[in-house]
């Protein structure tokens, strides 16, 4: 997630950064080269303009110019500035109405609204407790209502039936009539889209939310668009009241132009972002955290909260208990660290929010999907042994290991290689003894919420002392405090 951007950004403010002395021209040279990273992450130039002349002016003041670090201060502005163009903080969704909250999505055709229905729908499902209908009004697109219930099922929320012959205002009142009778907390009302703005989709869906009164209108567009994304959200506020944005396919935008450009074109929030295509990939858009992972500060905030929702408890506890009472850490137990890996996205999802990971970095470990291959490869060897040979490797002598790497379809090297890996494994899992390798890793790397380590920031290194802005050590603690302990 906007590789291009972090790269650029990282190269122009790590000159900058160890700077003793801000003059106007280090920081003029500075702001030429931040503007041209802005730029061609496919930034609005109005929002660029801004944005730039903004940071000039803070950076001439007195207190940057006279602090003990002004090379450090002037990170730290760049830093509240994305956060400022990008909203501040997260603006949650208001269903403070008397059930059920109307939520109306609107979107061009091709964005990913229907599946965005589903995963909102999950969202408020298993975070908030709530019981979700979910009803389409798209009664123009092949199969679009079949889709919709579909994805529903996925989820597990109740679909409302509708046809392709029914009015799309009746449809939604029918759904919000049956919510009632059935009290249901929320319903998600999908509407048509098109593949361009036009006068009879604008009049159409201005209807329905005139009839149905939604509590939130959310947009949803696809940030891979850039500017264009922040250009369409303005369209579609200009007719409808938007109440905030929803930005799909944040995972594969290496620019940033739509998550940097939208609150400010609109002036609505970005409320949640998709960062993937399972329906479980929805996550709520915090500006702080996207402008440290910009500045390659990494998120860990949202790493521990994912660790928390993911992680099988029991069975990282389980592992915990028998290290605890001097069991090895065997075959078995590794299979399940790959397998609790996988949950989380696999190895590229966490070594994107991990601090000191640049563009080029990212790029350099998960190269052709390489961990990814490596740990299936590793499972394959692993679900290819005898519950002796996971519960005791030392049995495996060469005759098993053939055995074992012709079941895998891989060479006796592989094998090797793994056994070896485990090894080492074992015994660093013995020195910790805590429910899961991932979790302590995590809490060794609570330190980073004040300050950067070695390596840390700005993809290799930030200037000793760099505070890691906004993060707050409270909300940390409560999340650390989650976690499965000793």
């Amino acid at each position: 997630m906007f590789d291009n951007l972090t790269e650029r950004l990282s190269q122009s403010l790590r000159n900058v950064a160890g700077t003793g002395k801000l003059t106007e021209d280090n920081i003029k040279d500075t702001l030429r080269e931040v503007r041209m990273a802005l730029l061609e992450a496919d930034v609005a130039l109005t929002v660029v303009k801004d944005f730039i002349e903004r940071i000039r002016s803070q950076a001439l003041g007195q207190e940057v110019m006279q602090a003990l670090s002004p090379g450090q201060a002037f990170v730290k502005l760049v830093f509240d500035e994305l956060v400022r163009t990008m909203g501040d903080a997260n603006e949650v969704l208001n269903l403070h109405a008397a059930p059920p909250a109307v939520v109306l999505m609107a979107g061009l055709q091709g964005a990913g609204k229907t599946t965005t229905v589903a995963k909102l729908a999950k969202f408020l499902q298993e975070r908030h407790k709530k019981k979700v209908l979910v009803v389409s009004c798209d009664i123009y697109r092949p199969a679009a209502i079949k889709q919709l219930e579909t994805v529903a099922a996925d989820v597990g929320a109740y679909f409302y039936p509708s046809h392709k012959d029914e009015n799309p205002i009746s449809i939604a009142q029918g759904a919000i009539a049956e919510a009632k009778l059935k009290f249901y907390d929320v319903v998600i009302v999908d509407t048509a889209g098109r593949l361009h703005i036009d006068a009879d989709m604008m009049t159409e869906i201005q209807q329905l939310h005139a009839a149905i009164k939604p509590i939130e209108t959310l947009f949803v567009v696809d940030a891979m668009t850039g500017q264009d994304a922040a250009n369409t959200a303005k369209a579609f506020n200009d007719a409808l009241p938007l109440t905030g944005v929803i930005l799909t396919k944040m995972d594969g935008d290496a620019r940033g132009g739509a998550a940097l450009s939208v609150r400010t074109i609109t002036g609505k929030p970005v409320k949640f972002m998709g960062i993937g295509e399972k329906l479980e990939a929805l996550e709520p858009f915090y500006p702080d955290r996207i402008a440290q992972r910009i500045l390659g500060m990494g998120d860990v905030l949202s790493l521990v909260e994912e660790v928390e929702r993911k992680i099988d408890k029991e069975k990282s506890e389980k592992i915990a208990k028998k290290l605890r009472k001097g069991g090895g850490f065997d075959l078995e137990d590794l299979l399940v660290q790959f397998q609790q890996m996988k949950a989380m996205g696999g190895m590229a999802g966490f070594l994107d929010k991990l601090p000191g990971m640049s563009g080029s970095q990212m790029q350099q470990a998960t190269a052709g999907g390489a961990p990814e291959k490596m740990m299936k490869q590793m499972e394959a060897i692993i679900q290819s042994m005898t519950p002796l040979e996971r519960h005791k490797p030392d049995v495996i002598n060469g005759s098993r290991k053939r055995r074992i790497a012709m079941g895998a379809g891989v060479q006796i090297q592989d094998v090797n290689r793994l056994l070896k890996q485990h090894t080492q494994m074992a015994k660093m899992m013995k020195k910790l003894a805590t429910p899961s390798g991932i979790t302590k890793m995590l809490r060794g790397m609570q330190g980073l919420q004040n300050k950067f380590g070695a390596g840390g920031g700005m993809g290799g290194g930030m200037p000793q002392g760099m505070q890691m802005p906004d993060m707050d050590p409270k909300e940390l603690n409560k999340l650390m405090a989650k976690l499965p302990k000793k």
